[in-house]
């Protein structure tokens, strides 16, 4: 069997920044009611050189963060590793975890990238209406993904 990462990241108290946990707990809450075979569903504040782990054991891997810029509702675009791995001490781009991925478990599965627009990053505060919008697209999207990419 197929499997599929989801792993939505970002920082859900900094309003629309937490696009990609926001489109993770909708998929867990439909996935709830209509299980889907292979399908894994994550989410954090941020990616991590430990993500890489996570990462190896699936077939596919979707990315879902929110984007300050860009078109709306959303990007959906394939992710190759990056060929430079750099990071913080604090975070990690999903290229680099693409890569880590190969470098650390000689695996490298199929990636993409599903950017939603977001427009407002004030603390505290809901999602913005128009990113609200775009989150509804993106969801649609992706309950469509049949059969799983990869």
């Amino acid at each position: 069997m197929r499997s599929l990462l989801i792993y939505g990241y970002g920082n859900p108290g900094r309003q629309d920044d937490g696009l990609g946990p926001a489109l993770v707990t909708a998929l867990e809450e439909r996935n709830a009611a209509n299980p889907r075979a292979g399908l894994v569903l994550e989410s954090n504040y941020q990616l991590n050189a430990e993500d890489a782990l996570e990462v190896s054991r699936h077939d596919s891997v979707i990315f879902v963060d929110a984007a300050e810029e860009g078109d709306a509702p959303f990007q959906f675009k394939p992710l190759l590793p990056e060929s430079v791995i750099a990071f913080s001490t604090h975070s990690l781009s999903p290229g680099t975890v693409l890569a880590l991925c190969g470098e650390l478990y000689g695996k490298l599965p199929a990636a993409w990238i599903l950017t939603i627009r977001g427009y407002s990053w004030e603390p505290n505060a809901p999602l913005s209406v128009e990113a609200s919008a775009n989150l509804d697209a993106a969801l649609a999207f992706m309950q469509r993904l049949e059969p799983l990419p990869g």
